[in-house]
Parts: C-alpha cells; structure tokens; sequence
C-alpha cells in the first residue's frame, strides 16, 4: 500500500499529525520522552509497517528535502531561542567544559568507534559523531520531570543539552558540506567552515535585528499583537534559513541558530507567547521529521550494522558518555553518584534525528552521487543510538536514579549570608538538594558564582518560595539575620506548605518563645555562641574535637529499619559497623539515651552514628536510611 496523488498526500500529512499529537500526549501520561513514540509511529507506517510512507510519499526526495529542512530550522531556531545566556551564567562550572571538552570526546570517539567498528569511511564517521554529540532538552526535560535530582545536576543536563543540540547541528552541516567537494584539503576546508559558518552568523544577525525592531517599534495592532508577534517570529526563523541556504547550501542552520540566540535574549515583548507558539510548532515538526526517518529506514540498515552496531552503541553509552562527565565534572559540587547518574543520561533525539533524515535524503540524490552507501550507514547508526539510548536511559532513568540513591529531599535556606552559606557548605557536603533565597544581588551573584543553588527573591513572598520548591522541601530554614523575617518564613513554611522540619535563627534570645510557640525548632545565636565559647574554656579537648569533627566527620541520625539489625545487641552492631564510626545515642520512643553495649535494638529505633564522613555513610548504607 502507498500514498500517491494530492488527495493521498493531504490524508497521510494528517495521519502525521495525528500520530504526533498522540504521542505527545503519551508521552505526557507515562513521563517517557516523545522521542520513543515517534519512532514507534513512524515504523508502523513506513515501509518496515504498513508501508503508507515512503519518499516517494512526497514527491521524491527534493520536495521531502525542503520540508524537512524547513522543519530543521524551526526544531534549531526553538531550541536556540531558549538558550538563555543567563542560564548558562547561573549553571555550574562543568557545564561550559562538557560543551567544549566533553564535546570534542563525544566527536572524536563516537566517530573513531563508527570508523573502527563499522569501516565507515572518516567523511561519514565525523559526520555521525558530529551528531550523536547532542542530547537535546527535548529527551533530557521530560527524564528530569521524573527525576527530581538537585537543581546544579538538573541544569547541568538540561543546559548541555540546549547548547549542544545547536552547536552539533552546526558542525554537522560544514561536515556534510566537506563530504560532497572531491578534493578536501585543508584550505578548502577552512574556507567551506567560514562560508557557512560566516554567511549564517551575518544572515542570522540581520534578520533577527529586522525582527527586534518590528516588534519594538512597529504598531502591531494592539488587538492581535500577541498573534502578529508570533508569526513575525516564526517568518524570521522560516527567512534566515532560506535565505542563507540560498548563499551556500547547509548555511541556513547556522543562520536560524544565530537569529534564535539573539531574539531569545532581546527581551521582546510577549516573549511568553512566542515561546509557547515556537514550542506547539515545533512539536508538529518534531512528529514529522521523527515519523518522516522511518520512510528512510528499514531494518535491514539495523541488521547490516551487526555487532559493529552494538559495538557503537556500547562505545558511546559506557566507555565515551562516562569519560566526558567526570572529565567535565572534576573538581565541581557533585558527589560521586551523582556523577554516576549523569554518565547514564545522554539520550541522544531531536537533532541527531532531524539533521541525519535531512542529509541522508540529501546523499540519496544527485547532491552527493558519490557516496550513496552513506545514506544507509548514517540513517541506521544514527537511528539504532537514538533508540536504545531513549529506550533504556529514558525508560530506567527513575529506576538508575533509585539505585543510585541521587533523589534527596529539597532543602530550603532563606538568607544567604555566612550562617546560611556556611550550613548550605555543610548540607551539601552530605548530598543534600539545598536551595538558598537570597535577596541581596550581590551576595547572589557571589553564591552563584562559587556553585550554589541560589534564587533571586524575598524569603516571605509565598510565590518565591513556591517557585523555589517549598512544596516538595523537607526542610525549611530561615537563616537571616532578621528575627521578623524569620518569624514569618517560619509562619509560611508550616501553614502555607506543611514542611516536615521548620528551623529557624533567633539572633535575639528574648524573641525564642515566639518561634517555639510555632513548634519550629529555635537555634538562639547567642546562646550558640556563648555555649561554644564556653566549651573552648571549660572543655578546650571536647571543643578541638568538635571542630575536626565538622571538617572531617559527620554526624547522621538513622532509622533503624532492616529486619537483620532488630534484636541485635548494640556491640554487636558495633563490631560490624566500619572502623571510625560509633553508635552514640540511640532515641525510642520520645527517649534519648547514651547505649549500653547490651541495649537491643528494635525497629523503628533513631540512633546516631559519629565518626569519618565515609565511615559514617558506609554504616548508613548498612543499617537503614537517614532521618
């Protein structure tokens, strides 16, 4: 069965569509990136299914070209429109280094294996490890949804993949452009790089310029602003592409690129709009270009990649995608599993997909004769990564995190002076998702900068803390030095969102009644003080201990909850427990009591465990989970 006519072509556009809408909303309901079912759709009406689609479909392969291209460049100019330079400044250090560094490890390996494992010809194994560097927002957003990992890994991963999905698509068109000239030499090369690269940088730059004024200084018609604004947005997508397409092939991802970086940092009016309206267009293309690949794949491209297929696969999952990240990430605020959890999470999707349909219906034609083959290898490789990485690092990315142990409870600090900087230091060193508020913009500025968490705002606004994360926090602290504000943070943490733990610092003794009254657990600064300078001169041993124990040790509250441990005498426990690590207190129903080495433990019991940080969390792991 196949599409032909005009009368064919409009039903199976619409079965396109059809298809996409659904699986938008699949992938909304069960929280599995759209990516997936896409391919599933497209396989099941291409020439591998029921065999409705094929190139042929539209005309051959110069019409379907233009479309998808057209598609490309609005899939380009989204996801650069939403590159927000600010964003880049707020996420952590590592992210700049997987962008670079880690990105020329995913090029130069990805294609090395592809050479290596499949014989592919160095034209074609660039031109695939080009691609297959970016992991785009539209795979990576929908995993973070079901992981709610701290907010430093979650931007780290959403902004990686925002600037290596417009950053592959480029260096991918000069590559493609490098295949179809005979003889390469180096200044050919260069000069093919700037032609494109130059051509779409100026045509970017003038259309966007052309847009931000219209929509600056124009009247848009005050009724249908909002709508004309959309549509101007998307017409300088749509001409940038075109027109710097037509000065030299393969420019116009660079000139969409440029144009959406530029318009998505001008601060337009009705910004929100455009957003939505490019985000509801770029859905529909995203289901054609995904269901469109399958027209271009049969599974005996899969089949003829043999072992050298998983071989290429393996490569860049478990040897490439590890070796970027803790390259990337040295010397930043993750822990280790962390680390771990992020070498897992790089599925690739939206641009490897649309710009590898794009060029290998380009090599099918008489725009790259001479290399015919490359069409197949590029559309089967490129298609088989994107599936097993959604599949398995989408699909058990919730289940990796898990077993991991990388989903910690938010807390929340309000006030980011040296109290609250400090503590967060402290938290965070144990793994926690600590999030600060602070008002003061230069005290924010230099949070972030060090690699904190920090959000603009008033700690009181219900909003700020709202948008913050109050309702998912199992700890809120107000840490300021204003004793007003940290009443009343205290006041909205426990009405307003019912968090579990309200702390909060009274730096005037006499106002600690009125935030006990609250039932929030008090810290009088005062009182701290002078109880820590009391104990440097009646217990000058104990107070030196205590000090090395915050920079070297941990101290952790646990529950005792596995089946192996009730019953079991405390120096039994004890002698099973790693070397440097002690049962101190253990707590039973409302009583706290230093142990006795015959004390048997029941569960549900709290004891606390003193000793090295990694001792401290080794026992941790052994007897129950944290407090």
């Amino acid at each position: 069965m196949s599409a032909a006519g005009g009368g064919n072509l409009l039903v199976l556009v619409a079965v396109i569509v059809g298809l996409g809408v659904v699986s938008q909303l699949l992938s909304a309901k069960f929280r599995v990136p759209s990516v997936l079912f896409l391919i599933v759709a497209g396989v099941a009406i291409g020439p591998e299914g029921l065999g409705v689609l094929s190139v042929e479909s539209f005309g051959g392969g110069s019409g379907l070209s233009t479309i998808v291209g057209l598609s490309v460049a609005i899939i380009v100019f989204e996801g650069a429109f939403h590159l927000k330079i600010s964003k880049i400044r707020k996420a952590p250090a590592a992210v700049l280094r997987l962008t670079t560094i880690g990105a020329a490890i995913a090029l130069v390996g990805t294609a090395a294996s592809v050479r290596f494992f499949l014989e592919a010809q160095w034209d074609i194994a660039l031109l695939i490890g080009a691609l297959l560097v970016a992991t785009g927002p539209t795979v990576v957003t929908p995993i973070l949804k079901v992981v709610p990992v701290r907010d430093r890994v979650a931007a780290t991963l959403e902004t990686e993949g925002i600037v290596n999905d417009v950053t592959a698509a480029i260096l991918a068109v000069v590559l493609f452009k490098a295949m179809t000239v005979r003889e390469l030499t180096p200044d050919v090369y260069l000069q093919l790089f700037a032609e494109r690269l130059g051509t779409g940088l100026l045509v970017g730059v003038v259309v966007a310029t052309i847009v931000w004024a219209l929509l600056q200084y124009v009247d848009l018609s005050p009724d249908n602003a909002p709508q004309n604004a959309r549509l101007l947005t998307l017409a300088g997508a749509i001409v940038a592409f075109g027109a710097a397409d037509y000065v030299f092939s393969e420019a116009g991802v660079a000139a969409a690129a440029t144009a959406g970086l530029i318009l998505g940092n001008a601060d337009l009016p009705y910004e929100e709009d455009i957003a939505a309206f490019k985000g509801d267009i770029t859905l529909l293309v995203l289901s054609f270009v995904f269901i469109t690949l399958a027209a271009l794949l049969e599974f005996e491209q899969l089949f003829a990649l043999g072992l050298g297929g998983v071989a290429v696969v393996v490569a860049v999952m478990f040897v490439l995608r590890p070796l970027l990240v803790f390259l990337s990430t040295r010397g930043d605020r993750f822990t280790f599993r962390e680390t771990l959890f992020m070498s897992f999470v790089g599925p690739r999707g939206i641009i490897p997909a649309s710009v590898a349909t794009l060029f290998a219906i380009r090599l099918q034609t008489a725009e790259a004769p001479t290399n015919p083959a490359g069409a197949d290898l590029l559309v089967g490789t490129v298609f088989l990564v994107i599936l097993v990485t959604v599949v398995l690092e989408g699909g058990f990315a919730r289940q990796i995190a898990e077993q991991l142990d990388v989903i910690p409870m938010r807390v929340l600090i309000i006030g980011g002076g040296r109290v609250g900087r400090s503590l967060a230091e402290r938290l965070e060193a144990r793994g926690e998702n600590v999030v600060l508020i602070e008002d003061d913009r230069s005290t924010l500025k230099e949070l972030r900068n060090d690699g904190f968490t920090a959000r603009e705002g008033d700690g009181t606004d219900i909003d700020v803390l709202q948008g913050a994360g109050a309702e998912n926090a199992r700890t809120v602290i107000a840490a300021t030095g204003n004793d007003d504000v940290n009443l009343l943070v205290a006041q909205l943490a426990r009405s307003k969102f019912d968090v579990e733990t309200v702390i909060a610092r009274a730096n005037n003794p006499s106002n600690v009644d009125a935030f006990e009254e609250l039932d929030v657990e008090t810290i009088s600064a005062a009182e701290s003080t002078a109880w820590a300078i009391d104990n440097v001169i009646e217990r000058p041993a104990l107070s030196n201990w205590m000090s090395e124990l915050g920079r070297s040790g941990d101290v952790q509250e646990i529950e005792v909850t596995d089946e192996n441990l009730v019953g079991k005498r405390v120096v039994d426990v004890g002698d099973e427990l790693p070397s440097g690590v002690l049962i101190a207190l253990v707590s039973r129903n409302g009583t706290n009591e230093v142990p006795s080495a015959e004390v048997e433990l029941q569960k549900g019991d709290h004891i606390t465990l003193i000793g090295r940080t990694d001792a401290v969390r080794e026992a941790i792991e052994r007897c129950g989970k944290p407090v």
